[in-house]
């Protein structure tokens, strides 16, 4: 099993049903403190603890200990409260940025190296890599939904949604659609440890599988330039210092966006139209289907990239979404358009696995002598977009959360083709001209 797939089947075991589980513990605001904790840990992790960490312990053993977080999260929801929650949230969210930045960096440097012996183009692998990262990691969506639905869906049968309540749904849900029936009652504590059990399982088994089995891996790009060691206050502040670069300060709406919409979707898509109109015991089979044309499109967009160039699987992204924001605006739920319901979140994945895909190609490709702050840039800035939004969340109506969303699109897509436009514009940028040949090397230890 080559390492970057087992990389890749490793993190379509952790957990990711993080959301679900803190709205299981809604008293006195615990479940949305804990989120809130979660997101403020990425957010401070981000800042410094990539670069940090990576340069210290390497991709592998940077993997491993921030798994290990994620395993520590769903340890503490077995025992549910202020002193258990509360401090495993901000670990997780300590170790979510490390984990992500090291896998980003790992892949691309195994992308690179891979494209150097087969003689290929180097951001082509890279691309097809990530594509099949995501597949198998969004996968993980279809399974986590498909357990998590199963194990709650042995609740009672749940009432018929009141006409009353309906009329409240969708773009005009001021969160006033919270009509009292059992659509939305607690599972009993035996489903809960259950689903938990399967949940902390899958992270143990993730950690093991990753510590004995993937080899580390060295960036010999920067070796071969003369093993300059950076000081720690520098490798510390790179996250910061990387922002002088103008490409970065416009692309940073890319992740900023991705967090946008993905919070929209976990949480308002559900709540507003899913849960709203059809009730709780739905949300989870309807992000399967997002869950399952992200992780198909996530591969499929890694193959064309080649062909089509970045430029159009953008272009195709941003007007996916733009339609469906205003079809979302104009679009009253109801029980008896079941399949809208699919329709909708099956697109948005569609769309949702080029800002997947390519975001991390692009980071890795336009900084690639600077990748781990680079990543770590993207999670600072992707988490900074899920903080907001869930900080909005509770208090604006449906319809303007979802014109915020339309400006924040229409921004990012102006500011991504500025990047494009400066990138055309001076071929002769020798990170940029780095993307017409591989140029990154890698060594793989066979001493772990």
């Amino acid at each position: 099993m080559s390492s970057w797939f087992l990389l890749d089947f490793c993190f379509s075991l952790q957990p990711t049903e993080v959301c679900r589980v803190c709205s299981l513990y809604r008293e006195e605001g615990l479940g949305v403190t804990a989120l809130s904790t979660l997101y403020g840990g990425v957010l401070l992790s981000s800042m410094f603890l990539p670069p940090l960490l990576i340069k210290k312990f390497g991709c592998k053993w940077t993997i491993v200990v921030s798994m290990c977080c994620y395993v520590a999260f769903s340890l503490g929801n077995f025992y549910a409260s202020w002193y258990t929650l509360i401090p495993t949230s901000i670990l997780l969210g300590l170790g979510a940025a490390p984990l992500w930045s090291a896998q980003c960096t790992y892949l691309t440097i195994m992308g690179n190296t891979e494209a150097k012996n087969v003689g290929k183009v180097g951001r082509d692998v890279v691309n097809q890599y990530f594509g099949i990262f995501f597949l198998i990691f969004q996968s993980s969506g279809v399974w986590g939904n498909l357990i998590s639905s199963l194990v709650f869906g042995q609740t009672p049968t749940q009432e018929a949604i009141p006409e009353e309540q309906l009329l409240s749904c969708g773009a005009s849900d001021c969160l006033m659609a919270t009509a009292p029936t059992n659509s939305t009652q607690r599972p009993s504590q035996t489903l809960i440890y259950t689903l938990l059990g399967i949940y902390t399982g899958s992270g143990v088994l993730a950690v093991l599988l990753i510590a004995l089995f993937l080899e580390p891996i060295k960036d010999a790009q920067q070796k071969s330039e003369g093993e300059k060691k950076s000081s720690f206050w520098s490798t510390l502040l790179s996250t910061f210092k990387l922002l002088r670069d103008k490409r970065l300060r416009l692309l940073v709406l890319l992740p900023m966006y991705s967090g946008f919409e993905q919070a929209f979707l976990a949480g308002d898509y559900t709540r507003s139209y899913t849960s709203c109109a059809l009730g709780i015991h739905f949300v989870g089979y309807v992000m399967i289907c997002f869950s399952a044309t992200n992780s198909l499109c996530s591969v499929l967009y890694g193959r064309l990239s080649q062909y089509t160039g970045r430029k159009a699987l953008y272009g195709l992204g941003a007007v996916t979404h733009l339609s469906f924001i205003v079809a979302l605006l104009l679009w009253k739920p109801h029980p008896d358009q079941l399949a809208v319901f699919f329709v909708f979140s099956g697109l948005w994945g569609v769309a949702d696995a080029v800002w997947q895909t390519q975001n991390n190609v692009l980071y890795g490709v336009l900084f690639e002598k600077n990748k781990e702050a680079a990543f770590a840039n993207y999670r600072l800035w992707e988490a900074l977009g899920f903080v907001i939004a869930f900080g909005y969340s509770t208090f604006l109506c449906t319809y303007i959360k979802l014109y915020i969303l339309l400006g924040v699109l229409s921004l990012t897509m102006l500011a991504y083709g500025i990047v494009e436009y400066l990138e055309a514009k001076n071929p002769g940028r020798p990170v940029v001209a780095e993307q017409t040949k591989p140029t990154e090397e890698a060594e793989t230890e066979t001493v772990m």
